[in-house]
């Protein structure tokens, strides 16, 4: 791997615990080339027939990563969950050596603002935004439900009654709720992308999107 350089699809990820992988093994289905790296031998080989290439080393030192040529990947994920110090000091690395584009997963809001600060450009909490999610599904009527940063969500819900047998043009759900339809699908048909004459059949179920307590509200009419 080190002496020949990565293709621009490839990815590197540091730790193949459940969380990196999870990634590496889910880049690998998509075609990608992957090089997952752990400190773990028995990490190393049980992601040995699943990844391009699977390497037991220290990510924390700089030397063991441009021997492998991790430099010449422009994007890595570091999915260090075990030990924060480990996670802080291999983005440190990742950064020292170049790497454009650096994801990291983060255990707390402190340790992802630690990474941030350190170089990591995109860094994800999984633990806190499934337990976001999760909640926000308990308490409304929404069958899958995601959040954005700035107040932006998009949800799957029923379509209300009021919608049924209508056209969106008709039925005007973004003028009485404040929420934008992009999808229909009905169970064994195919999804269909929203336009103004789209029908909404009987037990459709609707992709839409708007601010969190807009969509909240449309799912609760459901």
């Amino acid at each position: 791997m080190a002496s020949q350089q990565a293709s621009e699809e490839a990815v590197v990820v540091i730790g193949l615990g459940r969380f990196g992988g999870t990634i590496a093994e889910s880049l690998a289905k998509l075609g990608h080339e992957v090089l997952g790296i752990d400190h773990s031998m028995k990490a190393v080989q049980e992601y040995a027939d699943r990844l391009t290439h699977v390497v037991q080393a220290d990510s924390t030192d700089d030397d063991a990563l441009r021997q492998l040529g991790v430099s010449e990947f422009s994007r890595a994920v570091v999915g260090i969950g075990t030990s924060v110090e480990a996670s802080i000091l291999t983005v440190v690395t990742l950064a020292d050596l170049g790497v454009p584009q650096i994801w990291a997963k983060a255990i707390s809001a402190k340790h992802a603002k630690i990474l941030s600060a350190v170089g990591a450009h995109h860094v994800v909490q999984p633990e806190a935004s499934m337990g976001d999610r999760v909640a926000h599904l308990i308490t409304s009527k929404m069958i899958d439900f995601i959040e954005f940063d700035d107040g932006f969500a998009i949800a799957k819900t029923r379509a209300p009654q009021e919608a049924i047998g209508k056209t969106l043009r008709d039925c005007a759900l973004r003028t009485n709720h404040g929420v934008t339809v992009v999808g229909v699908k009905r169970r064994g048909e195919d999804f269909t992308y929203a336009q103004p004459e789209t029908l909404v059949p009987p037990e459709a179920l609707l992709i839409v999107a708007g601010s969190v307590d807009k969509v909240q509200r449309f799912a609760a009419i459901t």
